[in-house]
């Protein structure tokens, strides 16, 4: 059941360190010196030296440039950051092209950029510099110099080679972009998601830690109301009683009384002595969960049964939220009815959340639980607000695992309509009185 949020989640861009470009680039540096050393000093292969060695010097003096105007670490913006690897890839083509092409066994390296890229920018601008890429190994499939080669030999490569070689080429330029990109994008989704549930739990720790300030707030508040109450008590016994300023005293008692009364009510609910707030049986439970959201329209039915004792647990405040998302969102998508029903025996407890809705998309039910995959098929005035990062149910299906709960979700079976989303989780989970992590 997928919550469609009023206010989109605005994920951070993607940043690239200035540091990891240049020492890539540095690394490319180094390697291409060496290679050019080795083959035309120490394999004596004539090449035009000269003019690669000035491609190699361009990347360096970009390196130098660079740290001195950023010296210290910074995170670069993805125009910046593909303008660098669109310079990398063109360098790149130009020493192949002064060394024999895509003859070069060299010519794979035109990846390492766009790979870069993948793992770290959007879509959008890994596809710019994989099409820079495949122009420019079509390019020098064509044209390029003569691969160096010992004598006045020249090397040369069949025609048909050739184009096996640029196929090669580009279609492994594809599979490594497109997958390293998911790679990187999923775990990417997953940190953003963990870090919006690290919120709602800080956000749910909270509120329970205004349970302690209502305690601290009623003793403190205590002693001066009950002073009032006295003075108020001891100045209304030496008015008359036709003195118009004894209904001033006879209000100010009645008013500080009131005080008490709502502080005493206040130290009960949150005193940690209290075991009838602290713990609850799960009939209690699932009323709290549905409350909330009665009176939108739909009607919520709720049923509790068992075989043996109710179970009674601790306050969870995970429990809470993460059935409260369910429950919300099965309003949310029911056309007229949702029902809750709760269940246990000796071993387990386990509760049923049915709605009368679309039910699950089903090209999506495999993925339900990945962040950012909406689960249900939205209805047409949804469709409108540009549906849900599916981060709802990514939240609630991780706060009740950490409490013990298993979920398990389906599509009811005809002729009935609509999700089904069962929670169980051993008895013994419920009736601790200290929460799973």
């Amino acid at each position: 059941m997928q919550h469609q949020p009023n206010t989109r989640i605005s994920l951070p861009h993607r940043r690239l360190r200035l540091d990891t470009l240049v020492r890539l680039r540095w690394l490319a540096v180094g390697g291409q010196t060496a290679a050019l050393l080795v083959v035309h000093i120490g394999l004596g292969y004539p090449l035009p030296i000269g003019v690669a060695f000035f491609l190699v010097a361009m990347s360096a003096w970009l390196n130098v440039f660079l740290k001195i105007q950023s010296p210290s670490p910074t995170r670069i913006s993805e125009r910046a950051a593909t303008v660098q690897l669109g310079y990398d890839i063109l360098q790149m083509s130009g020493l192949l092209f002064l060394t024999g092409g895509l003859g070069n066994p060299f010519a794979f390296l035109l990846m390492a950029p766009v790979m870069v890229s993948a793992t770290a920018l959007s879509a959008q601008k890994t596809i710019i510099l994989g099409l820079l890429a495949t122009i420019s190994a079509t390019f020098l499939a064509v044209f390029h110099l003569p691969l160096p080669w010992p004598g006045d030999a020249e090397f040369g490569l069949p025609a048909v080679y050739s184009v096996g070689i640029w196929i090669a080429l580009v279609s492994t330029l594809g599979f490594m972009a497109i997958y390293a990109f998911r790679v990187a994008e999923e775990a990417r989704q997953l940190a953003d998601a963990l870090a919006a549930t690290e919120l709602v739990l800080t956000k749910e720790q909270h509120l329970n830690a205004l349970d302690g300030l209502a305690t601290a707030a009623a003793h403190e508040l205590g002693t001066p109301l009950a002073t009032i109450f006295l003075a108020a008590k001891e100045l209304s016994d030496e008015f008359e009683p036709d003195d118009p300023r004894g209904e001033d005293i006879e209000l100010i008692r009645s008013q500080s009384e009131r005080c008490r009364d709502i502080l005493r009510k206040l130290t009960s609910l949150s005193s940690d002595e209290d075991k009838t707030f602290q713990r609850m049986p799960v009939s209690q439970l699932v009323e709290d969960v549905v409350d909330p959201h009665r009176g939108f329209g739909v009607d919520i039915k709720v049923s509790v049964s068992g075989h043996g004792p109710e179970p009674v647990g601790t306050r969870n405040p995970a429990i809470r939220y993460g059935l409260g998302n369910l429950v919300e969102n099965a309003v949310d998508f029911a056309e007229g009815e949702v029902s809750v029903s709760a269940t246990w025996d000796a071993k387990t407890v386990s509760i049923s959340i049915r709605d009368d809705g679309q039910g699950f998309a089903m090209e999506v039910l495999p993925k339900i639980g990945d962040p950012y995959v909406s689960v249900r098929n939205d209805r047409a005035d949804r469709s409108q607000t540009g549906g849900g990062l599916g981060l709802g149910f990514f939240i609630a299906k991780t706060l009740l695992e950490r409490t013990g709960a298993k979920l398990f979700l389906e599509n009811r079976a005809p002729p009935e309509h609509g999700a089904h989303i069962r929670v169980t989780w051993p008895r013994a989970a419920i009736e601790s009185s200290e929460q799973v992590d």
